[in-house]
């Protein structure tokens, strides 16, 4: 799948924003000014597409043991996320989609009572 397609899909959720706060390279995706995907761009053009995704500590386990692909997250929290690489066909789709949609319903959980309020409003 193309970098636009996810792009496309994060950006459909509310109250998303995307943004580059650390560099030209790394888009990054918020939900109420708290991250939930990271793109690393250069390396999307170079053919070697991953994400990084916020996940829940034991699930994140899981994924690490189940799939290759699917390693602690690169330069984040080992803990709280993984970065999954998506240019092999191990990932199905489905998956990703998956682990975007945790991603964003853990932050949006985490998310304080009023800006959760102010999420519903969007």
């Amino acid at each position: 799948m193309y970098i636009e397609n996810y792009r496309n899909y994060c950006l459909s959720k509310k109250g998303v924003t995307e943004t580059f706060p650390f560099d030209n390279d790394t888009l990054v995706f918020k939900v109420m000014g708290k991250m939930f995907a990271l793109y690393p761009l250069e390396k999307w053009e170079r053919g070697e597409a991953s994400v990084n995704l916020k996940c829940d500590p034991e699930y994140a386990i899981e994924l690490r043991e189940q799939y290759e692909s699917i390693v602690a997250g690169w330069h984040m929290s080992k803990k709280h996320w993984n970065t999954a690489y998506l240019n092999n066909d191990e990932l199905p789709h489905r998956l990703v989609l998956e682990l975007i949609d945790h991603s964003y319903d853990l932050v949006v959980s985490r998310l304080t009572k009023k800006l959760r309020a102010k999420l519903d409003l969007m």
